[in-house]
């Protein structure tokens, strides 16, 4: 399975962005996202970005990957993610995020 990461570019070059999340820093391919610019906020898997999203959907990502981390350490899962997961939404709800 490849889990999406989110990144901020602080560089680029011709085809790839320097990009730094989550304690790395990375050259990420850049062909499926287009121009980017230092800033930037991007979802990479596997050294590719994949979608370009704001910073909003960065700091959800980032949180359901800290829920993740914590659960595979032994963590509560009581914790707020700070958005609606999933697991707690309605069938609709689910519908429209699924498009």
């Amino acid at each position: 399975m490849c889990i999406g990461m989110p990144m901020q570019v602080v560089g680029v070059e011709p085809g790839h962005a320097l990009c730094k999340g989550r304690g790395e820093r990375r050259r990420v391919n850049t062909a499926l996202v287009g121009a980017v610019a230092p800033g930037d906020w991007l979802l990479v898997f596997l050294g590719d970005a994949r979608e370009r999203i704001d910073a909003a959907r960065a700091a959800e990502v980032n949180t359901a990957l800290d829920l993740v981390l914590g659960a595979m350490q032994g963590a509560r899962a009581d914790t707020d993610a700070g958005f609606e997961l999933p697991s707690r939404m309605s069938t609709e709800q689910l519908r429209q995020l699924a498009g």
